[in-house]
């Protein structure tokens, strides 16, 4: 699993300065996991990015009690790998792999995981997830290029436009580290859905997969 961050490393470099903590928005009322710490508490962790990178006006429109916030290192059995088994093979991770993971990407800098989290859940908080990974190109004058992936949703919480809201919360990031545009991937079965979400058919993408098992296509 490591191959691919280091794969990566050669495309997507550190963009913008992580805020050292990172809260969250579109809280309610406290709550507490199953070791009792409250949701404050757990706020006082540092994420992968700041809350000054999460949209205001798209936070506003999540359902109530949900709340925006970066990938955490504490993440690993908050409910966020259960979001992206419902989109993908994830594999058997262990704590210190997905710790040594973040950590990686949290050196990049150009990784921009955020989850989208159920405040009354005391346990697998995490009801959604996905990625933003900026490109530094040469064209352009030097220009930005964000890179959606890995859009997942739990699958008690679909039907919540909660997929809608993570691509507009991702949209907004990479505007304001300074991409000049936005692109994701996409089934033709899915091209309503984001269009929906302000992207339109631009070009074919082509893919060599160089793992050859069954989910190796997503």
């Amino acid at each position: 699993m490591f191959d691919l961050i280091n794969s990566f490393a050669q495309y997507f470099y550190p963009i913008a300065s992580a805020v050292s903590t990172s809260p969250a928005i579109g809280a309610s009322s406290p709550a507490t996991n199953a070791n009792g710490d409250t949701m404050q508490q757990q706020d006082q962790e540092t994420g992968l990015f700041g809350l000054d990178l999460v949209s205001p006006e798209v936070a506003a429109q999540l359902p109530p009690g949900y709340r925006f916030r970066a990938l955490r290192r504490s993440d690993y059995n908050s409910g966020f790998l259960d979001c992206l088994r419902v989109l993908t093979t994830v594999g058997e991770i262990t704590e210190e792999d997905f710790q040594k993971q973040y950590d990686a990407m949290d050196e990049q800098e150009g990784y921009y995981i955020m989850v989208i989290e159920d405040t009354a859940r005391k346990e697998h908080a995490v009801v959604a997830t996905g990625a933003l990974m900026v490109e530094r190109k040469f064209i352009h004058s030097l220009g930005r290029v964000g890179h959606i992936e890995d859009i997942a949703v739990a699958k008690d919480q679909q039907g919540k436009k909660l997929g809608l809201r993570m691509i507009q919360a991702l949209d907004y990031v990479a505007k304001n580290v300074g991409c000049y545009k936005t692109i994701l991937d996409c089934s033709e079965t899915n091209e309503g859905f984001y269009i929906k979400c302000g992207f339109r058919r631009a070009g074919l993408e082509m893919a060599h997969y160089h793992n050859k098992g069954p989910d190796s296509r997503i």
